[in-house]
């Protein structure tokens, strides 16, 4: 096993469309159960800044313009893996995004034992996406986020936080632009859902929720999935 280590530390994926709350419930499941959450992008910049081998294969294929490859994606998360802190456990954000990809993850895993423990789908109603996203802006001063459908500034247009009159939206928000991202992760993910459900490792959560209520019912599915 080229020197691996035979571990039990759990693996977990969270899967969920672009303002699903991942990233949210991911650090609150960090903090409950020291896992540690690894995202591409982040594993990514961190092996260029770091210099390691796969680093740099990925620094000149993006130089070059190109799209990382998953074999050095898989490498990368390979090193990541081998750090200490990973230990306790690990959330994945953002891989796999291809059954391709899930399958690769598998066989990194197999190296030192490991498996996937839940693959957890945190399902939205799109409709209501669309709107939950749509709607937001902030103020340009201080950053204070609002909403058009539930969190308008006492006096319209002028900041509660700050007093600015600068609002802004995020150019990519939009209804439509919402509605295709929805589409296009939906179109992506649902064979990552077929592939982890006939694995027996798929967990599905109403993330429409309070925050709250969605901690607690993850927290649920990850205590089974790792006891």
């Amino acid at each position: 096993m080229d020197g691996q280590t035979i571990t039990t530390a759990p693996v977990l994926i969270l899967l969920g469309p672009p303002g699903a709350g991942k990233g949210t419930q991911a650090r609150m499941l960090e903090d409950r159960f020291g896992f540690v959450q690894l995202s591409t992008g982040d594993l990514l910049r961190a092996a260029v800044a770091n210099g390691t081998a796969a680093g740099r294969e990925a620094k000149a294929v993006m130089e070059a313009g190109g799209l990382v490859s998953d074999d050095i994606v898989i490498a990368i998360l390979r090193d990541r893996l081998a750090e200490p802190d990973t230990a306790r456990g690990v959330i994945l954000d953002g891989f796999p995004r291809t059954t391709v990809q899930a399958q690769a993850l598998d066989a990194l895993l197999a190296e030192t034992g490991q498996q996937i423990d839940a693959a957890i789908s945190l399902d939205v109603d799109d409709a209501a996406m669309v709107t939950r996203i749509s709607g937001r802006f902030t103020c340009g001063g201080c950053g204070e986020g609002y909403h058009d459908s539930f969190k308008q500034p006492a006096e319209a247009g002028v900041c509660d936080k700050c007093g600015g009159t600068e609002m802004k939206r995020r150019a990519d928000d939009t209804a439509e632009t919402v509605a295709s991202r929805l589409d296009a992760y939906h179109a992506q993910t649902a064979p990552l859902i077929d592939y982890y459900e006939k694995k027996g490792a798929l967990a599905r959560i109403d993330a429409m929720g309070a925050i709250d209520d969605i901690a607690a019912g993850l927290g649920a599915i990850v205590t089974k999935a790792t006891a």
